[in-house]
């Protein structure tokens, strides 16, 4: 029998939870750098924000409620961990997406540097779910299964779906902040795409 060249790697359940937590609030803090100068992004989110901006509803409730769909075909392709794990995280980061508003007060925002501070600390949180075998629900948990199955990049997976979410956008914000809004996903998707690979690191 040939040795599995990529040997997984088993956190404690301390690690776990710190991992996901770390990794929940560097992505909550990139929404809400996004949200600070009125950006959106792809993925679940970015059709949370969609929705809050047109609706006038709160990001948070929308984002969980969105991903709701998403656990069961989290738990049949990757199994129930990584669905709990995924849950906890989604969980997670609208409740801190929620409470950074009164906590982290922003005044003006630039959207360019909002943009790609936001795609760095949201893909570093990201990298870090996957690293911990969960997500932040949604196109992401299509994306690495798509990755798991097939070896395409799941950054490149949510590239392709971000296009068609950023052309929606255009029905609900000015041009100059849906060009903005594809700085920032582009600067997100980079980070996933060069820095998660199966021969780095494999977790169970």
């Amino acid at each position: 029998m040939t040795a599995d060249p990529f040997p997984a790697t088993r956190y404690s359940a301390i690690e776990d939870v710190q991992g996901l937590i770390f990794a929940s609030a560097q992505a909550a803090l990139g929404i809400h750098l996004l949200r600070a100068a009125g950006l959106v992004t792809g993925g679940t989110a970015g059709t949370a924000l969609i929705l809050a901006y047109a609706t006038g509803l709160g990001f948070s409730a929308v984002f969980f409620a969105l991903n709701l769909p998403f656990f069961a075909l989290a738990w049949w392709a990757r199994g129930p961990v990584f669905c709990a794990k995924s849950l906890a995280a989604v969980a997670l980061v609208s409740v801190m997406a929620e409470a950074l508003g009164p906590l982290l007060p922003l005044g003006p925002v630039h959207p360019g540097a909002a943009a790609v501070l936001f795609g760095v600390s949201a893909g570093v949180g990201l990298l870090g779910l996957f690293r911990h075998s969960g997500s932040l629900g949604g196109v992401s948990i299509v994306a690495l299964i798509v990755q798991d199955r097939t070896g395409f990049r799941a950054g490149w997976t949510q590239a392709i779906h971000d296009l068609a979410l950023f052309a929606l956008a255009l029905a609900v914000l000015p041009v100059p902040q849906v060009a903005w809004s594809v700085l920032g996903a582009a600067v997100l998707n980079a980070v996933i795409a060069f820095n998660h690979r199966r021969d780095w690191y494999v977790v169970t």
